[in-house]
């Protein structure tokens, strides 16, 4: 019989139930750091890249803490967008599943875009597990519809991007509200300094746990740098797109504003191409959400929001057209594509100025391959250090042979051309081996 390496966590029956029909049988690492301390109550930061298995990192311990026959609301999980949000929920209704009848729990979804009147008069009955966006839980809680002061199981996932969305206020009123003695979970990639505050309002002495990626990006993945060479970038990146002839391409920009410059060049030259941002109204996002998983685009100019907040079956391909200025980000936007076990390309347009970058996510672990489109085939190209490379190279040569040719004791006539010959034979043989490398 299989071993089942979740047994020690010692969950109830139908937790391990859920977990064999999900087909999980070892922890990963995030979850074997997490679950036990979610367990015992204690409150913690998580960080960890995008599929590392951290839903269920919090879903099952906090689900296992859950008491059925208190019809009261006990636990909060809380995403950026309405996509994270349904997803999480998902998650949580397969593992509801496994509740015997008479231990069964109420799961709610509680997110914009739907109709609040009618979710206010549903709230007769409090649910057990409340899961949603921060805005659409605030409002239910001030309409005094949703009744969190029993809760005491506070989860904030991706905790960073709830902050560029501006939701972290949300989160705050409602915190503010639920059980004095709480335990809150906050999970996000990176803790920028805004988000610090928050923090230490709720949380004092969190567990810290951090899970460095095994490798910086996903194995199935050919990384690859295309120079600009002052040319207009969105005729190059209209050219690399027709060139690649994705399943499904997301072209990542930093802002809002140039998300909608690029979709409308590439509109313009007669591209079906979707987009997702954060000031598409929450009717715009599901209507185009719904278009990119009916296939109706092959193309999606897409911020952060999308390498993150939103799931998107099928990416063949991800294009940088600028590379964002916090490189975790990287891994995230490139970790779109090749899921499931399928391969993917992740494609850079860069630029002299983004050098320090590059050589950041070198040394991160990435290996780029150099490439350029000219007249319309891929062509490989030098790395685009070759040059610093080899002057470094002979920089370290020429250094290391003048320290092993001495000036002799006594000096004879001649010396220095003597010296000079024994440096330039070194320097010869030092080339010849780097050659034959």
């Amino acid at each position: 019989m299989k071993q089942n390496h979740f047994e020690k966590f010692q969950l109830k029956g139908y937790i391990e139930d859920a977990v064999e029909a999900l087909g999980f049988d070892r922890p990963t690492e995030i979850q074997e750091r997490v679950i036990p301390s979610v367990l015992k109550g204690t409150s913690l930061i998580g960080q960890s890249q995008t599929g590392t298995g951290k839903t269920h990192a919090y879903l099952l311990p906090v689900m296992n803490k859950i008491d059925p026959a208190k019809e009261e609301v006990q636990a909060i999980i809380t995403a950026p967008t309405r996509e994270l949000a349904n997803q999480i929920y998902q998650e949580a209704l397969k593992i509801a599943g496994h509740y015997p009848k008479d231990t069964s729990i109420q799961v709610r979804l509680y997110i914009g875009g739907t109709d609040k009147q009618r979710t206010v008069d549903k709230l007769k009955t409090q649910p057990q597990l409340v899961i949603g966006t921060p805005g659409r839980i605030k409002d239910l809680v001030e309409e005094q519809a949703l009744q969190v002061f029993t809760a005491d199981m506070l989860v904030v996932d991706e905790a960073d991007l709830i902050l560029d969305m501006g939701f972290i206020e949300d989160v705050d009123k409602f915190a503010a509200r639920m059980a004095e003695k709480l335990q809150i979970l906050v999970f996000s990639a990176t803790i920028p300094e805004k988000l610090k505050p928050f923090l230490k309002k709720y949380m004092e002495n969190p567990k810290h746990v951090h899970v460095a990626p095994k490798q910086a990006a996903a194995v199935n993945i050919e990384h690859v740098l295309i120079p600009r060479r002052h040319r207009d970038k969105n005729s190059l990146l209209h050219d690399i797109l027709i060139q690649y002839n994705p399943y499904l391409a997301i072209v990542f920009t930093n802002t809002k504003k140039m998300a909608d410059q690029v979709a409308d060049s590439l509109i313009e030259k007669g591209m079906r191409v979707g987009r997702i941002h954060g000031d598409l109204s929450p009717r715009e996002r599901k209507k185009m959400m719904k278009q990119i998983n009916d296939l109706e685009y092959q193309y999606i100019v897409a911020t952060d929001l999308a390498a993150r907040g939103i799931d998107i079956e099928g990416v063949s391909h991800v294009i940088n057209y600028e590379l964002p200025s916090d490189l975790d980000f990287y891994i995230h936007r490139t970790g779109r594509t090749a899921r499931a076990g399928f391969s993917g390309v992740a494609a850079t347009i860069y630029e002299t100025s983004d050098e320090d970058a590059l050589n950041k996510l070198e040394k991160m672990g990435i290996e780029f391959e150099n490439v350029d489109l000219q007249k319309g085939e891929w062509i490989k190209i030098d790395d685009r250090n070759k040059r610093s490379k080899r002057k470094k190279q002979e920089n370290e040569i020429d250094t290391t042979a003048r320290s092993i040719t001495k000036k002799p004791a006594k000096v004879k006539p001649g010396y220095k051309k003597k010296i000079q010959r024994e440096v330039e034979n070194y320097k010869k043989r030092q080339r010849r081996l780097q050659k034959k490398k």
